[in-house]
Formats: structure tokens, C-alpha cells, sequence
């Protein structure tokens, strides 16, 4: 239905970005906000057609996809109110010392826009991950223009939302070329974009081969550029042995819903669960095997996430010394991923880096680790991790502070006593971890901090307050917080 776009195409759409971004740069801090609610009014207005078209492009529900875009709307709106209020710009002020001894010099500093920033849509999110999602609001936020890489798998959709930008930025009389929305099923159309001289950022969430791709091409380009992917987490669970005498049962209970919330595709999924071989992980597998076995399998977003899925899957419990705990007892239609438990011995899984990697779907690993020494050895022999979980007593951490330690080691959002499933939209939320779990653990792509990602600092030696940008001015006319002489303020100099 959509073409892939070509060469030229593409060289056009770079060529524009680039024009654009030498007048978007100098729009307020208010423009850019305001065009970044216009987009999410739009996004609103699309209604039902769009949710009818993305439920047959996904196969996801309605219900899921009417919360998914209103989260989408919520973090234009977040994310346009962090943009105009200033805080990410991280404005800081050192005022000159004519009489020390050598002078000290009048030094400004504040973050600026990178440039054009290429986002690849995410097959499992296809409005909050995408065309209009955090990435798109949060390089726009920082006063980037924005070139999207619509995701095959729901390319409609992508088309419809990037029309409502597309009348946005007119509405909002944003220059040509601050969006631009392309297709392309080909690895060469992404290669073109991540090599272009003008591409200056890449966002991306997805699997780890593409991820680490994009990463290769950019950091192997003449000007290497930074890529913020993400892309593999298995997301460990350990259960901690004074809190597995309280409530195991229920436990693991809750830990079946959020293994099998929305056919397993989140990218908090928690794949990994890590306890000690005893009566109580024996009640824990048994009863998460029961249920389990009760939820039927839900149709993926698309045949080639199901494929990788049944394909990865098979491979985990095909390993020597891996069990199945139980599937589905309800036969899978086409395309179906059927939920599914299975454990190993803590030693096995150590000696086999395959059970480490990530199963994209409805399914979990039970490891079964003979003491706490072999847990903190599995702790060790994890690699990089979105999120981490402890299932403790207050009594447990303080017991096992290695453990916590090697845990914390790991992941971006340390969890306690709770599931890793579910994303809170917010300033203190950390959505990104050490590698293979993204690219850049300093920065995470959920919250208004993730602006930053496509703004670098600049400092401004001995100018004159009147050639300034409005942030550093000694009046402060836009009213921000700055840090001046190590004093956080809003004070005029």
C-alpha cells in the first residue's frame, strides 16, 4: 500500500529538516509547546478512524488502544509543559570576578538542540512509541525537527498520525520541513537516514539486532551520532526468602497477569524469575503453572513478532536441563502466542548464555538457584536490564545487601514488591538501563528528561547580556530556573 521512499526522497525530506531546524531552534520555548499541544489536539480529533484502523493493523484491542493514545496525548501535553517551563534546560550562570587573580570570566551555560532527529516507529506501541510518541514530542521539545520511519507493521496508522502533525505544524505556522513522515520496509531506507550528514540524533525502540544496527551505522559514520535504543530486557524477578513465607500464592498469582498482559509484547515483561529451591518456589512454580495454564493465547501484533516469538521459544526450552512448567491448556489459532512457564537449575542457567536472552511474548524462565550464593552468582551473570525486581521484606534487603547491590548494578528502575509491567508517564520515571537494554543508560525515553536526549550544552564566555539567548539574560524575561553562582533561583542578576 505505501511505497518504500527512495534515495532522492530521502535527500529531500534531510535537506528540508536541516532548513528547518535553523528556524525551529529560535522559536520559544512557548511555539514549540504550544505546537506540541496543537499535536495532540489533533491526535484527539482523529477518533474512532483511528483506533478502528490500528485494532486491524495490531490486533490489539480497542480498550488497550484507546489508553495507549491517551497516554500518547498525556505526554504531548507532559512533555509541551516541560518544554516551556525550562528546567531541562539546565540554564547555569557564573558571574565574572574582575579582581581574582587571573580574572574569572562571565561563563553561561544551557543545553541546545542537537539537530534533526531520525525516530523508527516501535512495532508494539503504535501511537506512544511512535509516529507522535515520546521520541517525536521529546525532539521537538528540545527544538529539533523530527523524520519518522513509519513501522511496516502498522503503516496506516503511522500515515494518519503523521497527517495530524502535518496540521499542526501548519496551524502553528512551524517552517517546512519540521516533519517529516516516510515509509520504508528495506534496512537501506534506515541506513540512508542514520548515515545522512544531517541526521544529528536516532530514536529508537525495538529488538536488540536492529537496535545494535543503527547503533553500528551511526557510530561508524565520519561525524559518529548519538542512538537512543531500546532493545532487549528480560527483566529478572528474585524472590527473597523471608518474603516467600508470607504470600506465595498470591504472588504468584499477580505475577501471571503481568507475564501474560497484552500477549507478553512489553518491553517490561518480566521474563526472568529468580528464587531459592525450597517447599515455598515449589508452591510459587505449581500455582503460576495453574494459572498459566487457565489464560488462553492472544494474537500478536503481527506474524513476524509471532514467528520470532514461537522461534525463540522453542530454542529456550529445547536447552539441556530446561523444564516445561505448563502452557496454555487452549490450543493457539494463527499467529497466537500461547502463555508458557518453564524453570532451570541455577548452574545451568549460568553455564548457558542462551537462556539470557530475551523471549518477546508470554513467557518466563523460573530459575532454581540452591543457596543465596548462586542467586548473587545469577545476579552477577546478568547483563543490562530496563527494570529489576525484588520480592522482599525490609528484613531480606538488609540480610542480602550484596545481592541488592549486584541488582542495582543491572537495571534502570529498580522495582520492590510489585511487577515491572506498566510505565508511569512522570519526571521521576527512569525508562532505560545498561546495555543490551539500551544504548545509553545515562538517559531513558519515558519522562521530561528524556528532552535532554537531543540537546547538547553550550557555554557562553564574556557576552553582552544583550546578545544572550533569553534563558542566560541577567532580567531572566522567561521567568526559568537557573543556577546562578551555585544558587538554584528565579532571581533577575
Amino acid at each position: 500500500m505505501f511505497n518504500d521512499a527512495t534515495i532522492p526522497e530521502i535527500e529531500n525530506a534531510m535537506q528540508q529538516a536541516w532548513k528547518a531546524f535553523y528556524i525551529y531552534r529560535k522559536c520559544s520555548l512557548k511555539q514549540r509547546a504550544d505546537f506540541m499541544r496543537a499535536i495532540a489536539r489533533e491526535l484527539e480529533a482523529l477518533g474512532d478512524e483511528l483506533l478502528k484502523l490500528t485494532g486491524e493493523e495490531t490486533n490489539l484491542p480497542e480498550a488497550r488502544l484507546r489508553n495507549e493514545r491517551g497516554r500518547t496525548i498525556f505526554q504531548l501535553n507532559q512533555y509541551a509543559d516541560a518544554c516551556e517551563k525550562g528546567d531541562w534546560l539546565e540554564a547555569r550562570i557564573d558571574t565574572a570576578i574582575p579582581d581574582k587573580a587571573p580574572p574569572k570570566p562571565d561563563i553561561r551555560k544551557m543545553l541546545m538542540p542537537l539537530g534533526p532527529v531520525v525516530v523508527f516507529g516501535a512495532a508494539n506501541f503504535p501511537f506512544a512509541y511512535s509516529t507522535a510518541g515520546g521520541d517525536t514530542a521529546t525532539a521537538f521539545a528540545a527544538g529539533c525537527p523530527v523524520i519518522v520511519k513509519a513501522h511496516p507493521a502498522h503503516a496506516g496508522t503511522s500515515e494518519l498520525v503523521a497527517k495530524a502533525i502535518l496540521k499542526a505544524a501548519a496551524d502553528c505556522e512551524m517552517p517546512e520541513g519540521i516533519f517529516t513522515h516516510i515509509h520504508g520496509a528495506s534496512f537501506d531506507i534506515g541506513k540512508a537516514l542514520v548515515e545522512h550528514i544531517y541526521t544529528k540524533a536516532v530514536g529508537f525502540t525495538g529488538s536488540f539486532i536492529g537496535g545494535k544496527q543503527l547503533f553500528d551505522w551511526a557510530n561508524q559514520r565520519k561525524v559518529p551520532i548519538p542512538v537512543f535504543a531500546e532493545m532487549s530486557s528480560i527483566n529478572p524477578v528474585f524472590l527473597l526468602p523471608e518474603k516467600m513465607k508470607t504470600d506465595v500464592v498470591e504472588m504468584a498469582k499477580f505475577y501471571a497477569s503481568s507475564i501474560t498482559l497484552g500477549v507478553g509484547q512489553f518491553c517490561t515483561n518480566p521474563g526472568l524469575i529468580i528464587g531459592l529451591e525450597g517447599k515455598e518456589l515449589t508452591t510459587f512454580t505449581e500455582t503460576l503453572g495453574k494459572e498459566i495454564s487457565k489464560i488462553a493465547p492472544g494474537t500478536m501484533l503481527h506474524a513476524g513478532i509471532f514467528k520470532n516469538y514461537r522461534k525463540k521459544k522453542d530454542e529456550a526450552l529445547k536447552q539441556p536441563g530446561v523444564e516445561v512448567v505448563a502452557f496454555s491448556e487452549t490450543k493457539p489459532a494463527l499467529n497466537q502466542g500461547s502463555p508458557t512457564i518453564a524453570t532451570v537449575k541455577g548452574q545451568t542457567f549460568l553455564n548457558n548464555p542462551l537462556l539470557h536472552q530475551e523471549v518477546f511474548g508470554p513467557y518466563s524462565l523460573i530459575v532454581c538457584c540452591k543457596d543465596m550464593k548462586e542467586m548473587l552468582q545469577v545476579a552477577n551473570h546478568l547483563e543490562g536490564q530496563l527494570t529489576a525486581t525484588l520480592m522482599a521484606t525490609e528484613n531480606d534487603i538488609r540480610i542480602h545487601d550484596k545481592l541488592v547491590e549486584a541488582v542495582k548494578n543491572i537495571c534502570g528502575r529498580f522495582i520492590l514488591n510489585s511487577v515491572p509491567t506498566g510505565v508511569e508517564v512522570c519526571l521521576g520515571m527512569q525508562h532505560g538501563g545498561p546495555y543490551p537494554s539500551t544504548t545509553d543508560a545515562r538517559f531513558g525515553s519515558v519522562g521530561a528528561d528524556a528532552i535532554k536526549r537531543f540537546a547538547r550544552p553550550i557555554a557562553f564566555q564574556n557576552w553582552s547580556n544583550d546578545l544572550l539567548p533569553d534563558e542566560l539574560k541577567n532580567e531572566n524575561p522567561l521567568s526559568i530556573w537557573r543556577t546562578v553562582n551555585n544558587e538554584l533561583t528565579k532571581k533577575s542578576l
